[in-house]
């Protein structure tokens, strides 16, 4: 066999990054809360509920099956095209300013080594999508939501892309690209990711909650801390009045 024909087969290397605290520096769960308040799409006891469901989550109380699929049920009916519009719109003015630039970097260094990037988020396309698009990421994993005849039914695809749904959809990525865990990364914040984290050559754990501390101290995983980017500018900050 040629050199040429044995690169072609060789088994291809991934990096695979968490989105939510891992690429940005905020839960997009909660921004898009916040985004819909300050459009009149929902109430204070709305944000309540939002913010009582993360922190349920945070402290690993939260089904978050079931939480997914009650939220989701509001947008039955709704226009994917709609949506997507909508999410776009979202990512471009709350999620992207808060990307972390050091994950950027961690993203070009890996295309530069021809490594297949990709984004595995739990979040839906509406998010996920527009953020891939904006950094330069060509494939993304994310909960898939039923749409027929272009209208979304309120119900979502098991198993949703969380845990061990992560491994579900990544498997059948990497059949695909032809990809060897045992030389991929995974960046993540949170040991919810634990089992996809034991999967991969490299391990990287990215500002992580302090059960991911503990845990990539015990297993001698590295450990990235990154910073969150600047506030943007406000107009006429800094000027003389």
């Amino acid at each position: 066999m040629s050199a040429r024909a044995r690169k072609r087969t060789a088994p291809r290397i991934g990096a695979f990054f968490d989105m939510d605290k891992t690429l940005i520096a905020e839960n997009s769960g909660s921004l898009l809360m916040k985004y819909r308040y300050e459009k009149g799409e929902v109430d204070r006891w709305d944000l309540a509920k939002g913010l009582f469901a993360y922190v349920q989550y945070k402290a690993g109380l939260l089904d978050i099956r079931a939480f997914t699929q009650e939220a989701l049920q509001e947008f039955k009916g709704e226009s994917e095209r709609k949506l997507m519009r909508e999410g776009r719109e979202f990512t471009a003015q709350l999620v992207v300013p808060t990307l972390y630039p050091e994950a950027l970097d961690k993203i070009r260094w890996h295309q530069e080594q021809g490594h297949v990037v990709a984004i595995v988020s739990g979040a839906t396309k509406f998010v996920v999508k527009p953020l891939a698009e904006a950094i330069g990421v060509k494939h993304y994993l994310y909960t898939r939501l039923e749409v027929e005849h272009g209208r979304f039914t309120g119900r979502v695809i098991d198993p949703i892309c969380f845990e061990e749904g992560k491994i579900y959809w990544l498997q059948q990525f990497i059949d695909e690209k032809g990809i060897d865990l045992a030389k991929s990364w995974f960046y993540t914040d949170s040991v919810t990711d634990l089992p996809l984290l034991e999967l991969v050559g490299h391990p990287v754990a990215v500002n992580p909650d302090p059960f991911l501390y503990r845990t990539a101290g015990r297993r001698c995983w590295p450990v990235q801390i990154y910073e969150p980017p600047p506030p943007p500018k406000q107009l006429g900050a800094g000027t003389a009045e």
